[in-house]
């Protein structure tokens, strides 16, 4: 403060710095009060959010565990009978998911009936703008398998549910593990399961949506499936990037677009399956 680098100088002089200081905030000394206020809601805001993250995460995982030891249950039996698409276990991490969510935030689903119907294999792709984003996803009710880097299978409880679900490791690092990754999509399409990518790779940096790769395309192109583009709307609001430990408050909308049928040229498909998702999101976001 001026008034403290001036400390010892004649009274009135301190007094004039005093008010020039001020006078220089925007709007006077009302102008100083304000953002002095601003400052003040946005540190209680933050510490809400923080509250809220620690509750979510608390539930989520006293919820996971009782679930898990459901699927623990149920394995012997999916392994027999449904190894490809596991429905029984997706059945439990949709209930897992749509309570977590709904007891912090809503999630509202649009265009139910453009999605494919459960047994029709089809490649999902939507934007990634936070963590939450998965939890948003199991919404639609479907029995896709995403990619999620390898160490998020190593998670207690929610990463070893993953693997009882038969969602698909990806080390991005090693080009082995991403040919493994492509390789098991493609057979898991072939014994009717549905795929979900994030073609921008990983979550965005500074909430607008990145160039997709086509991995995901390709892979639709080759076996002959179409492409079910989706859009995430708020999840980036909600707990930013970075923020993972912070939950806001408000809500996450899911928008399914009309799907886009097969084809041999997997960059139209990409650039196409871009342009339908950033309709749906703020311009500052596309």
């Amino acid at each position: 403060m001026v008034s403290w680098a001036l400390a010892g100088q004649p009274q009135c002089f301190a007094a004039s710095a005093k008010r020039a200081s001020a006078a220089a905030v925007p709007g006077g000394a009302g102008g100083y009060q304000h953002a002095s206020t601003q400052a003040t809601t946005d540190r209680l805001a933050v510490a809400v959010a923080s509250m809220r993250g620690f509750c979510f995460y608390l539930s989520t995982f006293t919820l996971a565990l009782p679930l898990f030891v459901t699927m623990l249950l149920l394995a012997p039996f999916v392994a027999l009978f449904d190894r490809h698409r596991q429905l029984a276990q997706h059945w439990v991490n949709n209930i897992w998911a749509k309570v977590s969510t709904s007891l912090f935030y809503r999630t509202q689903v649009e265009g139910r009936e453009n999605l494919p119907a459960n047994d029709e294999p089809a490649v999902y792709v939507a934007n990634h703008q936070s963590f939450l984003d998965i939890f948003s996803l199991f919404h639609l009710d479907r029995s896709f398998k995403f990619i999620s880097k390898t160490s998020n299978f190593y998670i207690p409880i929610v990463g070893w549910s993953m693997f009882l679900t038969g969602h698909v490791m990806l080390n991005r690092m090693d080009r082995r593990s991403q040919l493994k990754c492509l390789g098991d999509c493609r057979e898991l399409l072939q014994q009717g399961a549905s795929v979900l990518f994030f073609p921008e790779g990983t979550r965005s940096k500074d909430g607008r949506m990145a160039d997709f790769k086509k991995g995901a395309f390709s892979i639709a192109a080759k076996a002959g499936v179409p492409v079910v583009p989706v859009t995430l709307v708020g999840t980036g609001r909600l707990m930013p990037n970075g923020q993972e430990s912070r939950l806001f408050g408000g809500g996450a909308r899911v928008v399914v677009h009309p799907r886009i049928p097969p084809s041999k040229d997997a960059d139209a498909m990409a650039a196409a399956a871009r342009a339908v998702i950033a309709e749906s999101l703020p311009a500052e976001q596309r």
